[in-house]
């Protein structure tokens, strides 16, 4: 691919061949964070421009807080695969993907330097405000693809993005006792749960029978918004904080 301007102001541009039209003239919506996941992180970016990876995305933010564009953003960076969010299946062509540098779970999952923290939050403001994407477009890549993916880990700083203004978020409740559920279990209560999880975006089938994707994406909620345990087991932390989050949408508030 031939070089590009960059649309983020502070970017290096580095070309990737990996990319395509947005299906059906969609335009970016949604923005997608994910780790690396590899111990090199110039391995990384180099594996994201590799035509041979057949992987991509918009953007890379080293450890030190530099930002590389490989993708423009008018064009479908391959960064999401397989993956489902509020009715939508072609995350792709509706996103902007972030790359962050961070060998992730394999690694124990290494805490993310201050610098490559804010520089993350002003890519993401930049991209919301150019963009209008709405606060709670802003997702984890394990949002996006519940039990497929786990990134950017349940040690991303939510919190702390969303006191500079990206990203949807409220203090999850603690954990503690009361009543729970788990794969297995079935009923109205697990139906309930379940119609929670689709409203707020969660590709989950309200069938009333605790499934292991609806497992999958309780685990996925948590490692977003209850980090402080992710089992997969609906709790009342979870079930609260869950609950707190669909009372702060704007389109339910």
């Amino acid at each position: 691919m031939k070089p590009f301007i960059a649309d983020f102001a502070g970017a290096d541009v580095r070309p990737s061949p990996n990319h395509g039209e947005r299906v059906g003239g969609c335009r970016p919506d949604m923005i997608i964070l994910h780790y690396t996941g590899m111990a090199e992180h110039d391995g990384a970016l180099a594996w994201l421009c590799n035509p041979e990876s057949q992987v991509s995305s918009h953007y890379f933010v080293h450890e030190d807080g530099r930002v590389v564009q490989m993708v423009p953003e008018e064009r479908r960076a391959w960064h999401a695969g397989k993956s489902f969010w509020a009715g939508e299946n072609d995350i792709n062509s509706r996103s902007i993907g972030i790359e962050i540098a961070n060998a992730g779970h394999p690694a124990g999952l290494p805490v993310f330097p201050d610098r490559q923290i804010e520089a993350v939050i002003e890519l993401c403001r930049d991209c919301g405000r150019r963009l209008e994407i709405a606060p709670e477009r802003v997702l984890a890549h394990s949002d996006v693809a519940p039990i497929r993916k786990v990134d950017p880990g349940e040690n991303f700083p939510w919190g702390r993005l969303h006191s500079a203004g990206v990203g949807h978020w409220v203090e999850p409740v603690p954990v503690q006792g009361g009543r729970f559920f788990h794969k297995g279990d079935h009923g109205q209560p697990v139906e309930a749960l379940q119609s929670m999880l689709s409203l707020y975006g969660y590709d989950v089938d309200i069938t009333g029978e605790y499934s292991e994707k609806t497992e999958g994406a309780v685990a996925a909620f948590q490692r977003h918004f209850r980090p402080e345990r992710v089992d997969g087991i609906a709790d009342m932390s979870t079930i609260e904080t869950l609950h707190r989050l669909l009372s702060t949408l704007p389109r339910y508030a």
